[in-house]
């Protein structure tokens, strides 16, 4: 017999909760009841004298007949006992989850008898983990078992009790500690022994044991010891279960490492972020390189198209998500957002094709299916990598077949650490990549809906700008990140008659698709209102009201638009020179003149569209010099974390403030504070640099208010396109001119004018005093009138009416060439 010398240090309390709280209960072979704990008591309710001689269906479940007891034993003796998650039943009917270590021990007379250690899963320590990887985790560590008689003499251990000290059952069944290695220890431990007989409780002595080297490494130990009591309640003899510290102290490891997960993953909607914050948990703390390959379409929230190889089998095409090493991913020859290219016969490929894990404990680097990647083969080799494990990502919405088909799959190996990956590090592995596929799932479905309302912005807003005679133009947009969605800005520059243009920006409230619907449905609204004519505070008028309806509409479903938005409108007449403009709860424009002079025009903030204050809008006017430059933005632009909006304000109009750089040019610089950095919302912006028309190219006259109006301004008309080189459109403008002088002397009042306008386009304006629009109708046969109208849209390109403040104008276009 080897004499093992030992240290031991009393008192010690380095987290023992997890020994002092477990129920311990001792089964003979038949499944009988034959000792009992205070802490089984605390658990199920029943008293020592309410099991003991009792069978152990009592509480245990799988014993609860004698067939399927024998199963359970014959189960449990094959692989020397069992553990896992399971249910109690308490006293008073109901059960309780607990997690549960059966552990065989042999005795003297050489039956086995069975010690069930059992702890409560009502509160798992170190975080949320789930019960069976918790219970696997914490019984895959071997545990030292030995059951002592009233006399401190051993009547049953189990085998791994010498894995710690070496010595062997035989040598230990039927003496006592100072019989097998005597000294000031053995008496020691002894007298605790006693301590816990005659105080009959579940209390918890701890120490430490070093070993002295010899046979045996230097290891510590934590020991505890728990009173065994008979069926008359009274002390039957002590339970000492032996703990390797180092052992436990990897299992503690290994929850925490799970319990970080619960706060280190998911922390961001970007697929490609959570994918290297799974990489960077996993390493050093479980893996020296930890590889996350994602099937690309993942990457975009599309669907997962599977690529055929040329086996025949389906394979699908992966990019890597996330890579973290300890030689800073020199093991990896592909980096993050690359193709893997994967033999079809390896690992990855086979846990790609069954959606089940790999644990290769001994990689063989010389396998067969590395001769298609020599890349990969030279540096398994190179750094040493002996362990392998393979763990497919699966989503659980993601189905063929009925089965759940992988995302892409997480690879762990380990090279410099000398320990092999085992079973116990396989449902780690797996627990991990379980809850960051509820991540990657959520950043998915994040994606796809992202992806989706990008596309359905983008389709919406306009793809060229068409600022004609009255301004140059130039806009970008930069869509939110990720984590906050799609916006609802938009812009436009819309075409209206007589050369001008009316320019707007809005910002709709919320983010993703139903924001950018909601968009696409007020740009809409706005290209209609804007056709109307109408002048910039009655068109947010009626724009509000718009909104207010689409809200109302909208009150009673599960998801519902966005309500609100800020919007501001602004018309340019070229002509003129004049910029009339209104907001609706939108930041100002600015304005920068040509000498690079920069101002926000004071202009009435206005309530948000939709909000129903009944506040009317008010609109400016400006006088804008020949070559002013125009700032329409949302507020991302200006408002930013950490930044007020003045701040920003000032800031755009410092970079605007240079009148010899091009739009496109200016756009940019504006927008570079925002590169590379994650926005918290939409940034838009839309510059214009305003033109004047040349007089020459304007024409206005007033018309005597009698029948002879209308050959005068026929012979008017005809002399001005002469003079502009227009004579082929003489024929058609005179009867345009001719319909529309006529319907202003007949059904309007006061003075008539005359005004052509020659730009992109030649437009016709008859204006009178009277505010009434005209509408077309359709003539009868047997009508001498009706029809001047239906002949005006006939002979010109589009036509339309406005009102002005002292009247209305009616006007008609035609194409130049």
């Amino acid at each position: 017999m080897t004499t093992v010398s030992s240290t031991l240090t009393f008192g010690s309390r380095t987290n023992t909760s997890e020994l002092s709280d477990a129920a311990f209960a001792l089964f003979d072979e038949q499944g009988v009841t034959v000792a009992w704990t205070q802490a089984a008591e605390r658990l199920v309710g029943y008293s020592a004298s309410e099991v003991v001689g009792r069978s152990a269906a009592l509480v245990l479940p799988p014993f609860a007949e004698a067939r399927a007891m024998s199963a359970f034993v014959a189960q449990c003796r094959a692989r020397n006992g069992w553990s896992g998650v399971t249910a109690v039943r308490h006293r008073n009917g109901h059960m309780v989850d607990v997690s549960m270590r059966l552990s065989m021990l042999r005795g003297q007379d050489g039956a086995a008898r069975w010690l069930a250690s059992v702890s409560d899963m009502g509160a798992p320590p170190g975080g949320a983990v789930n019960g069976s990887v918790r219970g696997a985790l914490l019984t895959s560590a071997p545990v030292g078992i030995s059951v002592r008689d009233p006399q401190l003499r051993s009547v049953a251990v189990n085998d791994a009790l010498e894995t710690h000290d070496g010595i062997h059952h035989d040598a230990r069944l039927g003496r006592r500690i100072s019989d097998v290695r005597p000294g000031a220890e053995a008496e020691a431990v002894e007298a605790v022994m006693r301590q816990v007989l005659q105080s009959g409780t579940a209390k918890v002595h701890e120490y430490r044991m070093r070993l002295a080297a010899g046979l045996l490494p230097e290891q510590t130990f934590e020991v505890s010891f728990h009173c065994l009591q008979g069926a008359d309640g009274q002390p039957l003899g002590t339970c000492m279960i032996s703990v390797n510290v180092a052992d436990r102290q990897q299992e503690r490891e290994r929850l925490s490492l799970l319990g970080q997960a619960g706060t280190r993953l998911g922390r961001t909607l970007d697929v490609m972020q959570t994918g290297q914050e799974l990489a960077d948990l996993a390493v050093p703390l479980f893996a020296d390189f930890a590889a996350v390959d994602l099937e690309q379409s993942v990457l975009f929230g599309e669907g997962s198209p599977i690529h055929g190889d040329e086996a025949g089998r389906r394979l699908p095409v992966v990019r890597r998500a996330g890579l973290a090493s300890i030689r800073h991913g020199a093991e990896s020859p592909w980096g993050r957002g690359e193709p893997v290219p994967r033999p079809v016969d390896g690992p990855t490929a086979e846990v790609m094709r069954t959606g089940k894990s790999r644990l290769e404990p001994a990689l063989d680097t010389d396998a067969t299916w590395l001769d298609t990647n020599p890349a990969l083969a030279r540096s398994l080799r190179m750094h040493g990598v002996h362990s392998l494990i393979v763990v497919p990502i699966l989503a659980r919405r993601v189905l063929e077949l009925g089965r759940r088909v992988p995302l892409g799959v997480v690879v762990f190996t380990r090279g410099e650490n000398p320990v092999p990956f085992q079973e116990a590090d396989l449902l780690l592995a797996e627990e991990l990549v379980a809850r960051a596929a509820l991540s990657l799932e959520n950043a998915r479905k994040f994606a796809r809906e992202q992806t989706t309302a990008l596309a359905l912005q983008r389709s919406l807003l306009p793809r060229r700008l068409r600022g004609g005679a009255a301004v140059e133009t130039a806009s970008r947009y930069l869509p939110a990140d990720i984590d906050n969605g799609v916006g609802g800005d938009w812009f436009d520059v819309i075409p209206l008659s007589g050369a001008r243009v009316a320019l707007v920006v809005g910002d709709v409230v919320g983010h993703g698709i139903n924001a950018a619907a909601t968009m696409g449905r007020l740009r809409t609204a706005v290209h209609t209102l804007a056709d109307m004519e109408l002048p910039p505070d009655e068109l947010l008028t009626r724009l509000d009201d718009t909104v207010q309806r689409l809200a109302e509409a909208d009150a009673g479903d599960t998801d519902p638009s966005p309500v609100g938005a800020t919007c501001v409108y602004a018309v340019y007449d070229p002509v003129t020179r004049l910029c009339t403009m209104a907001s609706a709860g939108h930041p100002p424009p600015a304005i920068v003149d040509p000498r690079g002079r920069v101002t926000f025009p004071d202009l009435p903030t206005g309530a948000p569209l939709g909000i129903g204050l009944g506040v009317p809008f008010e609109a400016v006017e400006l006088d804008l010099p020949e070559g002013s430059l125009l700032a329409l933005y949302t507020d991302g632009m200006v408002e930013t974390r950490g930044h007020d909006i003045e701040e920003g304000m000032h800031r755009l109009g410092t970079t605007l403030a240079e009148p010899g750089r091009t739009l496109e040019d200016l756009c940019t610089r504006a927008m570079e504070p925002f590169q590379g950095q994650a926005a918290c919302d939409d940034v838009t912006l839309l510059l214009v640099r305003t033109r004047a028309l040349d007089p020459a190219r304007v024409a206005s006259w007033s018309l005597p208010g009698d029948r002879t109006a209308v050959r005068r301004a026929r012979e008017l008309a005809a002399d001005r396109l002469t003079a502009w080189g227009l004579e082929h459109l003489e024929d058609t403008t005179k009867l345009i001119v001719s319909e529309l002088v006529t319907n202003a002397f007949r059904h309007g009042s006061g003075p008539i004018r005359l005004r052509l306008v020659q730009h992109a386009t030649l437009t016709c304006e008859v204006s009178d005093a009277d505010s009434c629009v005209p509408h077309p109708r359709t003539a009868h046969t047997t009508d001498e009138s009706g029809r001047g109208l239906f002949l005006v849209s006939q002979l010109s390109r589009r036509w339309g009416s406005r009102l002005v403040p002292d009247g209305k104008v009616v006007w008609a276009e035609q194409e130049l060439t």
